[in-house]
């Protein structure tokens, strides 16, 4: 069956990340639908990924929109950005770096 809000990994992780790029006190709106079929690769079990989206999914799910917009998103942009690195790490990039205007 055809996903309505995106299923998978990277692909959620990429909607999400398109919530985020908008001003903060629209980030949040429809943020946690990518959330419902984001499924975490068994190879990441235990690691620090599993850690990151478990992290993301309560700060995403936890938010109350009007409430620390700025805030909060911030931090979420902060955990995909780190996730992102721990990704790269995962797959062998000993340097990954989310660089300085990240």
């Amino acid at each position: 069956m055809k996903s309505k809000f995106g299923r998978g990994f990277i692909t959620n992780l990429l909607l999400l990340s398109k919530h985020f790029g908008l001003p903060p006190e629209q980030a949040f709106y429809g943020a946690s639908d990518h959330l419902d079929e984001l499924i975490l690769p068994h190879q990441f079990n235990g690691t620090e990924v599993e850690e990151l989206v478990t992290l993301l999914r309560k700060r995403v799910i936890w938010h109350q929109p009007g409430s620390m917009d700025r805030e909060d998103a911030a931090e979420v942009v902060r955990v995909l950005s780190r996730l992102a690195v721990a990704i790269d790490r995962h797959l062998g990039i000993k340097d990954a770096d989310p660089g300085e205007y990240a």
